[in-house]
């Protein structure tokens, strides 16, 4: 008995179900120590991120405000806010979380995931004066369970 082959329409839905398989997949991680090469210079492998959704582990660092829009992710636990007050003193660990929705504040030492747009260059914060040169966009979190 001789095999029949595919038709089309199961070709097609083959290749269909691979690509949205391959668009529903997790955003690349990325990780704080590949941010910057030396002199504070962002690494062309970060750049070449731009405007694309990433993940990144850190810890939330205590907000400026309670009802701040954003926080900041930080590689390490911090008990006070790494607030800088210019480009110069933008720490290599540190990136501005924006959401969309409000949240909920947690411990500075509890470890979560953040899923956003990447965003680079030089931003200032209207509101707070906060200056940032990594930031993720329209993000969302999860912490890690105890």
């Amino acid at each position: 008995m001789k095999k029949k082959p595919p038709s089309l329409l199961l070709i097609l839905l083959l290749l269909t179900g691979s690509v949205s398989q391959l668009l529903a997949a997790e955003p690349p991680l990325i990780r704080f120590r590949d941010m910057y090469g030396p002199g504070m210079v962002l690494a062309n492998s970060f750049t070449a991120r731009q405007g694309k959704n990433v993940e990144i582990q850190g810890f939330m660092a205590p907000p400026l405000k309670p009802d701040a829009s954003f926080f900041i992710l930080t590689k390490m636990p911090m008990a006070v806010c790494p607030f800088c007050d210019n480009e110069a003193d933008w720490p290599e660990d540190v990136i501005l979380v924006k959401l969309d929705t409000p949240f909920e504040i947690l411990r500075f030492n509890r470890r979560i995931t953040v899923q956003g747009k990447l965003s680079l260059g030089v931003e200032v914060d209207k509101e707070t004066g906060f200056v940032s040169r990594v930031r993720l966009l329209h993000a969302t979190f999860t912490q890690e369970k105890s």
